[in-house]
């Protein structure tokens, strides 16, 4: 395993974890997004690395946003590009070609949340903890792509409404409104890290073409975004990087010998 300062990343059978790391309640400074980026980037480059899942660290919290006290200290320029480079790295994350999910083992609300938007899947310990982005209650709306994400997941008039009450809720209600995928039931957080690990496991080689699931990933989070004759356009130029790749030759080969296919992410 090797460590950032407050961001751990380590590689289990394709998946690089990265564990935000600042107890009691993880919350994020300038330095720790810093760590985050370098591992986001890591990832990205790492070929080893199929899947990236974010977690926090503990019992209790994934991430309970921004260090309020960090945002007290500072003056508003500095927030400003604070800020800006939060949105850099989560989108630096959206961006990657690679599945990310986000494993909620705790509460996870303002600037937590709006981390957990950024990956791709978002899967739940049962009763594990609270959601939402209450940051009204601090005089200012969620400024790391909190407003734009929310109203993309759930609709402007709800998204409108759930930030303009600063309302936190339960993982149920969460999964209800599409802002979780699943909820795992489990009796520790080890063991629901476990639960999700094993769901990654499953998109990555040799039982998934990994490449193939982060071209459907870019297709989606960059085509989503733009004109659909331009979306149709970047459906296209992925489809033909996959024609082009060992895995698509090995999986139209064990469609016809009528075999299990074995991907090597190529």
């Amino acid at each position: 395993m090797a460590d950032t300062k407050l961001v751990t990343y380590e590689v289990r059978d394709g998946i690089a974890i990265l564990s935000l790391t600042d107890p009691p309640a993880n919350t994020y400074t300038y330095e720790m997004m810093q760590d985050l980026d370098t591992c986001i980037l890591r990832a990205r480059m790492d070929n080893d690395v199929g899947v990236i899942l974010l977690t926090g660290t503990g019992q209790k919290f994934f991430c309970a946003g921004a260090n309020i006290g960090m945002l007290n200290s500072v003056d508003p320029t500095f927030k400003y590009y604070f800020c800006l480079h939060a949105n850099e790295t989560l989108n630096r994350l959206e961006h990657t070609p690679k599945l990310t999910i986000a494993a909620l083992n705790g509460h996870t609300v303002g600037g937590g949340l709006e981390i957990a938007m950024a990956c791709d899947l978002r899967i739940a310990k049962k009763d594990g903890g609270q959601v939402g982005l209450p940051e009204i209650n601090l005089g200012v709306l969620p400024g790391t792509g909190g407003t734009q994400r929310m109203a993309r997941m759930v609709g402007k008039s709800k998204a409108i409404e759930l930030m303009v009450t600063g309302e936190t809720f339960g993982f149920d209600r969460a999964h209800e409104l599409g802002l979780v995928n699943r909820i795992y039931d489990a009796e520790s957080a080890e063991d629901f890290l476990d639960q999700v690990l094993e769901f990654a496991r499953s998109f990555t080689t040799p039982d998934r073409a990994s490449k193939a699931v982060g071209a459907i990933k870019r297709a989606v989070q960059s085509g989503a975004e733009v004109p659909f004759e331009s979306s149709l356009a970047i459906e296209r130029e992925l489809q033909q990087q996959l024609f082009q790749s060992e895995d698509a030759k090995e999986g139209l080969a064990a469609y016809i010998e009528k075999r299990k296919p074995s991907f090597e992410g190529r």
